[in-house]
């Protein structure tokens, strides 16, 4: 890395220069953020409409030997920006009037791809789990205590918890909202609150999700009007074990996204026969309405990982044929998802934070970085290469470098949704959940750092 860490004054002076010359940004811009706030809160809008960027470094391509890659080439560039795309990439200008890079990596931005954002106590009190409450069925009793007094500030704790998104690269997240007799669909209208409140500097696709069942509650109306309130994936919960049907669940759920052209995501926990049948049926269902392939997905799908390597290998095989995603929050302990296997027959494989810090996890970092260096832990990723691999986790397969080593991100045209992290190349940045210093949406910077 760049023996020098880029400074806060450094910044500013830099960015003043940029911003004198051209007014890039407004003074909302978090490069006017005052010297008191904390490095994790300076997060703000830069309204301008372009941007350029020196000292910027891009992987270029790998270093052989022996026919093993052992390294990544990078190189120095400048890059602009306009009207929030990538205009040019250039030759590094070390003199250039803009913003110093300090030879930090760019990245794509991150996405995480499974969130709550409506439920959560992160920015409140802190809280840890309730032992008692264990089984699906034991927390949606739970959850049905406690929403009515979780809502009061879910606006607030979303904004919170998006700010969190943030510092750790992420401008985007697809995030299940409950719909469901307690909450009804206030839980929806608080979360759209806050992402309107962050529409310019964060992005996102809503599930409505029948947390609690939807014949079980009774939520068949709810989830029929919320389909019409800005969503864009129909959810659904364990249509055997939660609603104790898995045809009619399925049904239901297929018939509503033909209804209203949604995409599908569904939690799917139990494994067995009721799950492997959740998993066939469904695909059953999307063969019947190709209008739904590759815009359906199973999230967690643990019984996967319970399967013999024969079947397993066949219904990898029909996922990756009806355009079935699953998304993963990468468990591990006793459940170990067979995420190679699912890659080997090129099934669309996400991740995202699930939970962070409420009533269902006590746990969550925020960061789907962190999520990719577990991938490599656990299925022995380890070379430079196959680290450099792992980064599509992170990025939903976006590599700066094609297996080939060609450089193919960034490109000119590209949307201008990048990171700067501290790290020499992707590998490292994977093993070493390198942190984010800056965080780039649609070409304004959202997020700086300047304390990594």
């Amino acid at each position: 890395m760049a023996p020098q860490r880029i400074t806060r004054k450094d910044f500013i002076i830099n960015s003043s220069m940029l911003l004198a010359g051209s007014s890039l940004m407004g003074c909302n811009s978090i490069l006017a953020a005052s010297q008191a706030e904390a490095p994790e809160q300076r997060i703000g809008t830069a309204t301008g409409k372009n941007l350029t960027l020196k000292n910027v470094r891009l992987e270029t391509g790998f270093i052989y030997e022996e026919g093993e890659v052992t390294g990544t080439k990078t190189e120095l560039f400048t890059i602009e920006l306009s009207e929030g795309k990538i205009k040019a990439i250039l030759p590094n200008n070390p003199g250039a009037k803009a913003i110093d890079a300090q030879g930090l990596l760019l990245l794509p931005a991150f996405k995480d791809m499974h969130i709550h954002l409506d439920k959560t106590f992160y920015g409140g009190p802190w809280q840890a789990r309730r032992k008692k409450n264990r089984t699906v069925q034991d927390m949606i009793a739970y959850e049905q205590q406690v929403l009515p007094e979780m809502l009061k500030t879910s606006t607030e704790r979303a904004e919170k918890l998006i700010e969190l998104l943030q510092s750790k690269g992420s401008n985007f997240a697809r995030s299940h909202v409950n719909i469901e007799p307690t909450s009804r669909l206030d839980s929806l209208k608080n979360l759209q609150q806050a992402l309107e409140n962050k529409k310019d500097s964060f992005g996102a696709e809503l599930v409505a999700f029948p947390q609690h069942g939807i014949f079980r509650s009774n939520s068949e109306a709810l989830m029929k009007e919320a389909a019409t309130m800005g969503i864009d994936y129909i959810g659904g919960l364990d249509p055997h074990a939660i609603d104790g049907d898995v045809e009619k669940g399925l049904d239901f759920i297929v018939q509503l996204a033909l209804d209203h052209s949604k995409g599908i995501d569904i939690h799917l926990h139990e494994g067995g026969e009721p799950g492997l049948r959740t998993v066939e049926y469904l695909i059953e269902r999307i063969n019947e309405n190709p209008v739904l392939k590759g815009k359906t997905f199973i999230s967690h799908a643990f019984v996967l990982a319970r399967l013999e390597n024969p079947k397993l290998e066949e219904v990898a095989e029909k996922l990756a044929a009806a355009q079935v995603g699953i998304i993963s929050t990468i468990p591990f302990g006793s459940i170990m998802m067979p995420i190679p296997t699912l890659y080997k027959y090129g099934v669309d494989v996400r991740t995202g934070n699930d939970s962070i810090i409420d009533h269902w996890n006590t746990f969550g970092s925020g960061s789907v970085l962190q999520k990719a260096n577990l991938m490599a832990q656990l299925y022995g990723y380890s070379t430079e290469f196959e680290l450099s691999r792992c980064l599509k986790l992170t990025t939903h397969n976006v590599l700066p470098l094609s297996d080939e080593g060609k450089r193919q991100w960034p490109q000119v045209g590209d949307i201008a949704d990048m990171v700067l992290v501290d790290a020499s190349c992707s590998a490292e940045a994977v093993s070493r959940i390198s942190p984010v210093t800056s965080l780039i949406h649609q070409g304004k910077i959202i997020f700086h750092n300047s304390a990594v």
